[in-house]
């Protein structure tokens, strides 16, 4: 039960302020293919523009702002000025373990390597050339998200259906390893809590005296879609329980 909440993660998101080639502001459009995600809009104003093959949408963010989307909705979070998003994502550890593809160009996605290639940041040694490697990075996922949300409009469903088939063989290999992601998190979170319901309907509560706080280190990223502050849950830092301070106090 020191996972956080709902075996979820949790990040601060500051979506890019500079204009992808098709001069709008934000950042790289991509969707996961087994988490459900949601923003929490904490500052600023912009748009969260989807794609499915229900239509294109593009959604007013404001401070105050909750949307959320399944696996499969291209997502592209535009910034109309000091957008700040909070994001929860379902799955802990599976967008880091690559449930997340880019809408890079068709034979981009269609290449495993290229691909990777693609997606990947490279090590640098300034601030300034992580920028640019990042808007590199979101300028080839708008290239390859523009043809995809322009057929749509025009009624042809076909290049992303397309995209959604190159997606799932894209993954296919890791995939087999995220179901231990999905079991270790958010199953054995839930499977932890009905015991607990379990020993309170008898009465018991025996997991109250392992009672304890978690905070997480502050760190800073180039993500998809901004400058992002994850929440590592994983290097959560427990502070001293109750009984283990009355232990304490007691030698």
């Amino acid at each position: 039960m020191t996972t956080f909440p709902g075996g979820t993660s949790l990040s601060f998101l500051d979506v890019y302020d500079d204009p992808a080639p098709d001069g709008v502001v934000g950042g790289s459009p991509h969707l996961h293919l087994a988490s459900t995600e949601c923003y929490v809009v904490v500052g600023g104003e912009g748009e969260l523009h989807t794609v499915t093959l229900d239509g294109c949408r593009e959604i007013p963010l404001r401070s105050g702002s909750v949307v959320w989307f399944t696996p499969g909705t291209i997502h592209r979070a535009v910034n109309h000025g000091g957008l700040r998003v909070v994001v929860l994502m379902a799955n802990a550890g599976l967008p880091e373990a690559g449930d997340a593809v880019m809408t890079f160009p068709r034979d981009v996605v269609a290449d495993p390597d290229r691909y990777l290639a693609a997606a990947t940041l490279p090590p640098r040694a300034t601030e300034a050339e992580r920028a640019a490697d990042a808007r590199k990075r979101r300028d080839l996922a708008v290239e390859g998200f523009l043809p995809l949300r322009d057929a749509l409009r025009n009624g042809d469903p076909a290049p992303l259906r397309e995209f959604h088939a190159a997606a799932a063989s894209l993954v296919r290999e890791r995939a087999g390893s995220w179901a231990s992601i999905v079991r270790d998190g958010p199953l054995a979170q839930a499977e932890a809590t009905l015991a607990l319901t379990g020993d309170l309907s008898l009465g018991q509560a025996p997991h109250l005296r392992r009672a304890a706080v978690f905070h997480s280190p502050e760190r800073r990223s180039f993500g998809m879609c901004g400058r992002l502050s994850p929440v590592d849950v994983t290097r959560a830092e427990p502070a001293v329980t109750r009984a283990e301070a009355d232990e304490e106090h007691a030698q």
